[in-house]
C-alpha cells in the first residue's frame, strides 16, 4: 500500500521529506508529512483502497492518536462496524488506517491481535508520548528502525533511514557473517551498524527515551491427533477460499502471479470462482530451456486456458539479469543472492495492475523444500547409516535424495546432530567460512556461528516433529528474510503490492496443528494441500514437480555470466574491502568452470556481495 518513515524528537522537515522521497517507488501516488514538538510521520501512498479519502497520517477524534501504516487490513470492515457500535466515529467512508487509531483507544497495545493482515504499522500516542511500531505475524511488511542522536527512527527500507542526517553509513560485519550462509541478512539485525528490523510478530515501543521490543505473536507447532487427513484438507480448503476472497478487496485492479505450480494455480483457480471475471495473470519464461524449465510454461498456460486468464508472460534473457543488477542491489538496499525473478514479472505486472495475489507462504506451511523433505531422514540417519543395504523399496525412496548424491551421505556421516545436519544444508557452513573469510573479517565477527543461530531456532519450535521442527527453521528465517523480502522489494520497486493468502493468520495457525505425517507424505511434498486442492486444479499440475521463478544462474555462470564474474571477483576488486580470501574464491570458480562441482549459488552469492559493497561504501 505505501511506505512510512519517520521519528521521535524535534522536527526536521527537511529530513523528513528526504526520508520519504527515498521510498516514493512504494508509493507514488501521494505523500504525506506531519510533525509535532515530540514526533514526525510521514508516507508515500499506492493508493488501492479508499482512493479519494485514504490519505495518512490519519488521527482519532481528537488528534491525541495518529498513524502511519504499509499495508492492508483485510478485516477492516468488521471492525469497523464493531467499532462503531462502541461509540466511535469514523471520518473516512471505508478506510482500513482509520480502523487502527481506533482499535488502539479501545484494546491499547493489544489492538495488534484483533488485526487480519498484512502490515508495518507506526502509532504516536500524544498522551502518553509514545510511539509503537509493530509488524504483521509473517513479516509480509518490513519495518528497519534505529535509534540515533537519541530519537528513535523508523522506515520501510534501509535507503530511507540512510536519508537522515544522524544515520551514518557503517558495515554491520557481525550480520555480513550470516549472508554467506543464509543469502540474505537475518532478523533483526540489518547490514548496516545501528539499523535493526522487527522480527515477524514483532512490536516495538519507544517511550521516555526508553526501547522497548516484545513479540507480540508466534506461531506455535502442536500437533492436533484428532484432526484426521479429510478433515484436514476440508479446513484448509475453506480457509484459503475465504483467505482469497478477503484479499480481493481492492478499488483498483489486481491480478495474479502464476507459475504453474500447486499454490499459485490454486489461489487463481480460487480468484476465477469467487470473481466471476477474468483473473489476469502473470507468468516467468525463459529465452533459453535450462532445467526443462519450459514445463512452467506449459503447466501455467494450461491453468491459464482452464481458468480462462487474461495470461501475460515476461521472456527473460541473461542479459536483462545483468542490466539489472544495480536496480536489484538498490531495492534491498543489502546483500542478498536469493530469487530475484520476482523483479522481472513484477515489472510487467505494473504494466497492468497495482494489486498482485500470489502463492508464498504454502511451501514453509506445507513442507516442500530439500531440508523439508529430508526432515524424517536426517532424524533417523543416526540409526540408518549402517543399514542402507536392509532398507525396504518405502525407506529407500525417502532417503532418495541421499543415495543420488554420494556427498551428502559423506557429509552427514562427518555431522553429529539434528542441528548440524541441517546447517550443512545452507551455502557456507561455519567451516567454510573459516576458510572463505580473511582473518580481519573473523576477527569483526569473532565468536559468530551460524549453526548456533539455526540451533537456537530448532530450540524454539515447541514440537518433536521432525518436519514440523525443520518448516518452523524455514517460517522464522527462510520465509521472512529471503522469500518475503525478495517479494516486497522487487514488486514495490515496480510499485505493486503483493498478497499471500497463504499467509492469512488463520490458515497459519492451523497449519501448525497438522503432523508432518500429513504434509509430507510417502515422498509427496505439500501431500495435505494437494488434496485440499483436487479437483479444482488439473491433476497434472497437482503431481509435478515444483519448479518456482527460479533464475537458471548455474547455467549462465558457465557461459553469458563468466566475462561479468571474472571481473566483479577479480583480486583487486576484493582488495577493496579485504574480508575475502582471494585464494578461496579463485578455488570456487575453478571447480565451477572445470564443472566438478557446482558452486552456481555460491559464486552469486559472492558476487553479490561484491557488487553491494562497491555500492555502499
Amino acid at each position: 500500500m505505501c511506505g512510512i518513515c519517520g521519528f521521535t524528537g524535534a522536527p526536521e522537515r527537511e529530513a523528513l521529506r528526504r526520508m520519504s522521497s527515498a521510498i516514493t517507488h512504494r508509493g507514488p501516488d501521494d505523500a504525506g508529512h506531519w510533525d509535532a514538538p515530540d514526533v514526525s510521520l510521514g508516507m508515500r501512498r499506492l493508493a488501492i483502497v479508499d482512493l479519494e479519502t485514504g490519505q495518512q497520517p490519519v488521527f482519532n477524534e481528537d488528534g491525541a492518536i495518529g498513524v502511519v501504516f504499509n499495508g492492508e487490513i483485510y478485516n477492516h470492515a468488521e471492525l469497523r462496524t464493531e467499532l462503531v457500535a462502541a461509540g466511535h466515529q469514523f471520518r473516512s467512508h471505508h478506510s482500513d488506517t482509520e480502523v487502527l487509531v481506533h482499535l488502539y483507544e479501545e484494546f491499547g497495545d493489544d489492538f495488534l491481535h484483533r488485526l487480519n493482515g498484512m502490515f508495518a504499522i507506526a502509532l504516536w500516542d500524544k498522551r502518553r508520548q509514545k510511539l509503537l511500531i509493530a509488524r504483521d505475524r509473517a513479516g509480509v511488511k518490513p519495518l528497519y528502525f534505529g535509534v540515533f542522536a537519541g530519537r528513535l527512527l523508523f522506515a520501510s527500507e534501509i535507503k530511507s533511514l540512510l536519508a537522515h542526517p544522524s544515520v551514518e553509513r557503517r558495515p554491520n560485519y557481525r550480520a555480513l557473517y550470516h549472508y554467506f550462509s543464509f543469502k540474505n541478512i537475518p532478523a533483526p539485525w540489518s547490514a548496516f551498524d545501528g539499523i535493526e528490523q522487527l522480527r515477524p510478530g514483532e512490536r516495538a515501543i519507544y517511550e521516555q527515551g526508553i526501547l522497548r521490543r516484545e513479540q507480540w505473536w508466534t506461531l506455535r507447532f502442536a500437533e492436533d491427533p484428532a484432526i484426521d487427513e479429510q478433515t484436514a484438507a476440508e479446513r484448509i480448503r475453506a480457509l484459503l477460499e475465504d483467505s482469497v476472497r478477503l484479499r480481493m478487496e481492492a478499488d483498483v485492479p489486481f491480478g495474479a502471479y502464476l507459475s504453474g505450480g500447486v499454490d499459485s494455480s490454486s489461489v487463481v483457480a480460487l480468484m476465477s470462482r469467487i470473481g466471476g471475471y477474468r483473473v489476469k495473470t502473470f507468468s516467468l519464461v525463459y529465452a533459453d530451456d535450462f532445467h526443462n524449465k519450459a514445463a512452467d510454461q506449459v503447466f501455467a498456460r494450461e491453468v491459464a486456458r482452464q481458468y480462462d486468464t487474461d495470461h501475460h508472460e515476461f521472456v527473460l534473457t541473461h542479459q536483462d539479469v545483468v542490466d539489472s543488477l544495480d536496480a536489484v542491489l538498490g531495492a534491498f538496499d543489502e546483500p542478498f543472492s536469493g530469487v530475484t525473478s520476482t523483479y522481472f514479472v513484477t515489472r510487467l505486472i505494473s504494466q497492468h495492475v497495482k494489486v498482485a495475489l500470489s502463492g508464498d507462504g504454502a511451501d514453509e506451511l506445507f513442507g516442500s523444500y530439500l531440508a523439508h523433505r529430508l526432515a524424517q531422514p536426517l532424524h533417523h540417519f543416526p540409526r540408518l547409516r549402517n543399514r542402507l543395504s536392509t532398507l525396504s523399496t518405502k525407506e529407500q525412496g525417502l532417503l532418495q535424495p541421499f543415495l543420488e548424491r554420494p556427498e551428502y551421505l559423506a557429509e552427514m556421516e562427518a555431522r553429529g546432530d539434528e542441528i548440524k545436519r541441517r546447517a550443512s544444508l545452507y551455502l557456507f557452513s561455519d567451516l567454510d567460512k573459516q576458510a572463505l573469510l580473511s582473518d580481519k573479517m573473523l576477527a569483526l565477527c569473532s565468536g559468530e556461528s551460524t549453526e548456533r543461530w539455526i540451533g537456537d531456532v530448532y530450540s524454539s519450535s515447541g514440537t518433536d516433529d521432525p518436519l514440523n521442527r525443520a518448516l518452523n527453521c524455514d517460517f522464522r528465517l527462510l520465509l521472512p528474510d529471503q522469500v518475503l523480502a525478495f517479494v516486497d522489494r522487487l514488486s514495490m520497486a515496480h510499485s505493486v503490492e503483493v498478497r499471500p493468502p497463504f499467509l492469512d493468520y488463520r490458515l497459519m495457525e492451523f497449519a501448525a496443528t497438522l503432523p508432518g505425517s500429513m504434509k509430507i507424505k510417502n515422498g509427496r511434498s505439500k501431500h495435505i494441500l494437494k488434496e485440499a486442492v483436487r479437483g479444482l486444479i488439473p491433476d497434472g499440475v497437482i503431481d509435478r514437480p515444483k519448479e518456482g521463478f527460479i533464475l537458471p544462474i548455474d547455467n549462465w555462470l558457465l557461459s553469458e555470466l563468466r566475462c561479468l564474474v571474472e571481473e566483479v571477483l577479480s583480486p583487486e576488486r576484493l582488495a577493496l574491502h579485504g574480508l575475502i580470501r582471494w585464494e578461496e574464491v579463485k578455488k570456487i570458480l575453478d571447480a565451477h568452470y572445470s564443472r566438478t562441482a557446482n558452486y552456481g549459488a555460491r559464486i552469486w552469492n559472492l558476487m553479490m556481495f561484491q557488487r553491494w559493497w562497491e555500492t555502499y561504501f
